[in-house]
């Protein structure tokens, strides 16, 4: 009888996984072996190499495949895995890159922090509280420089970069001056004397801006403080979204500061002092950091699978692996103001008059960039990503960019995510504008017939609320179905990309059978399932919602909803989706929408139905809630 696994695969592939040549590698191994099981190779660099040579020399070994496969172990990189046209293969002779039966490979983008010892003349910034109860380390030093980072992870679980106020406790700004470009902060603030790498995270609405301080003048309110550019310029310009600022009535914007020693002052906070080159750690109770497995992040992107248009990367499949620890370091040097889904503005504006030749009563404009992601796909065909994990990023997890086709995300776990979890397709391609319809000239450029399913994402957007278990752009006839989705900060899925009902790339997509629960956890006017623009043929079908969870601190508590259409959705089908209630918002839509069958009266066979297929609930035992 076929295995569970075997199954599985078979569905997801449609292939069988013959391969005439292997080539094993082993973090105990040695690129000048031979690459054999018995002699494997040490760095998946060296293989691919190997494999490649294969193909460029027409040897027998590649005849039916070149499969690369992982012994057990963590493997550590110090530049990402670029897999290029040439690695590729055709239908009849792939390249894979897979575990060894029963072994779980990891792949690492992190550096780990050795050397403790117990603090012992304590800086005159650290709290009297954290007193006694801190340890330094020397920070590591990554390709020959030393390791700036924003993540700390210890045992597995995230650390807290020192931070006022502690846990989830925010305060709120007390005024908000756009054109003097200020903010006032409550008394109950006390700043650092220097304000070097103090940044203030700000909860505006759907998202958030993260600004690093530049100055500060004193008043007897409280402090008014500046912030360094490029992030001012765009926070204060741009119109959405804006820190709501609503009076006296208590419910300023919330924010919360960090990255200072002086905010060391909690079990399981840290600091990195680059001047000094110390990192500085309270641990948690029962926690001994000379024994405690401390990593940083070093690498923004651990494989990066890259052609073009005329030349795609082709047949390639990744199975059986773990990536974890990547970085991002541009909030740190340039601030983070993003619009939505973590895409960050370099420039935006509100329009006076408004009006653009695409629409005539648009009133700003915005030009994005895209954060990175642990695993980028650009300029492929028959790409898969099965049964992999993706754990402790600092931005996206799975990334499937432009010129993406019949290609599958299937069966992976991807959890504690700093941004999306999978995003799709174009959003404002080539430095368009962000509002934009994207209508390629060549086709090839549009991301199509993706098949995301059965994965479960957990705990996304963690480091930008704004962030989305999967987010699809300008993509068409992809569907996104069977994956369960939770504890995101923003919504769970989204669609679409725009703000426009001009006709564009987006048709024929499918968000099916999903189960969405504790999303919209951290920000407000969001959803378990959210749509943009015109995409004729979508279907939102048969998917389960429950379980919405919102933050004391949004500024509107009730501006959340399960099913959501949003600016210029339009020809898109709304049916059989289970929710407890009918809790639904249809946002200046644009023309064709149908809605059927929606909310708690959906049946019972239909709830039954969504979440994982059972082959992929059983493989990912223990981490689904179903």
């Amino acid at each position: 009888m076929k295995t569970l696994r075997a199954l599985a695969l078979g569905w997801i592939l449609g292939v069988a996984f013959a391969h005439g040549g292997e080539i094993w590698v082993s973090p105990a191994g040695n690129d000048a072996a031979a690459g054999t099981r018995e002699a494997p190779l040490a760095t998946v660099h060296a293989a691919l190499r190997k494999g490649r040579e294969w193909r460029r020399l027409k040897a027998p070994d590649a005849t039916d495949g070149v499969k690369i496969v992982l012994r057990g172990g963590t493997y550590s990189l110090y530049e990402p895995i670029f897999i290029r046209p040439e690695d590729g293969g055709t239908a009849a002779s792939p390249t894979t890159i897979v575990a060894a039966g029963g072994e779980r490979p990891a792949i690492t983008g992190g550096v780990r922090i050795e050397g403790w010892r117990q603090l012992e003349a304590a800086p005159a910034s650290l709290p009297a509280v954290a007193r006694g109860k801190v340890w330094i380390a020397p920070l590591p030093s990554f390709n020959g420089r030393v390791l700036e980072f924003r993540q700390l992870w210890v045992s597995g679980t995230k650390a807290i970069r020192a931070r006022t106020p502690n846990g989830d406790a925010m305060e709120r700004l007390a005024s908000w001056d756009r054109a003097a470009r200020v903010a006032g902060l409550p008394a109950a603030i006390a700043l650092p004397d220097d304000l070097a790498g103090v940044e203030m995270t700000l909860l505006q609405a759907w998202e958030i801006a993260v600004l690093r301080l530049k100055s500060r003048r004193l008043d007897g309110e409280g402090a008014r403080v500046q912030f360094h550019d490029p992030e001012s310029r765009v926070q204060f310009e741009h119109p959405w979204p804006q820190p709501p600022m609503p009076g006296t009535d208590g419910k300023n914007a919330p924010f919360f500061l960090s990255n200072a020693l002086a905010f060391l002052d909690a079990p399981g906070e840290w600091f990195a002092d680059q001047r000094a080159g110390l990192l500085y750690y309270w641990p948690r109770n029962g926690e001994d950091p000379a024994r405690v497995d401390a990593i940083a992040p070093a690498l923004e992107t651990l494989v990066r699978i890259g052609g073009t248009l005329d030349r795609p990367v082709q047949h390639v499949t990744i199975e059986g692996i773990e990536f974890a620890h990547t970085t991002w370091l541009r909030p740190s040097w340039l601030g983070h103001v993003p619009l939505q889904a973590g895409l960050f503005m370099i420039d935006a504006y509100s329009l006076k008059p408004k009006g653009t030749p695409d629409w005539r009563s648009l009133d700003n404009q915005a030009w994005l960039g895209r954060p990175p992601a642990a695993i980028e796909v650009e300029g492929a065909r028959d790409v898969r990503i099965v049964d992999c994990a993706v754990r402790h990023t600092a931005a996206n997890a799975l990334d499937l960019r432009a010129g993406v086709h019949d290609s599958a995300v299937e069966g992976c776990a991807l959890r504690d995510i700093g941004f999306n979890g999978v995003m799709l397709g174009a959003f404002a391609a080539g430095g368009a504008e962000a509002h934009l319809p994207d209508d390629p000239a060549d086709d090839r450029a549009t991301t199509a017939r993706v098949r995301v399913a059965n994965n479960l994402v957990d705990d996304a957007a963690n480091e930008d609320w704004g962030g989305v278990g999967i987010i699809a752009g300008f993509v068409r006839d992809t569907a996104i179905e069977h994956n369960e989705v939770r504890n995101c900060s923003y919504t769970g899925i989204s669609l679409g990309w725009g703000w426009t009902r001009t006709a564009n790339a987006m048709r024929n997509n499918r968000v099916h059978a999903n189960f969405i629960h504790r999303v919209a956890t951290r920000t407000a006017d969001n959803a378990a399932i959210y749509t943009l623009s015109a995409q004729p043929g979508t279907i939102v079908s048969e998917n389960v919602v429950d379980a919405i969870a919102m933050s004391p601190y949004v500024h509107d508590a009730d501006h959340w909803f399960y099913l959501y259409t949003d600016e210029g959705s339009s020809f898109i089908t709304v049916r059989d989706n289970w929710c407890p209630a009918e809790k639904f918002l249809q946002n200046a839509t644009g023309p064709g929408n149908v809605w059927q069958n929606n909310g708690p009266q959906v049946s019972d066979a239909i709830k039954a139905r969504a979440g994982l297929e059972s082959a992929w609930r059983e493989r990912l035992a223990g981490e689904s809630a179903r």
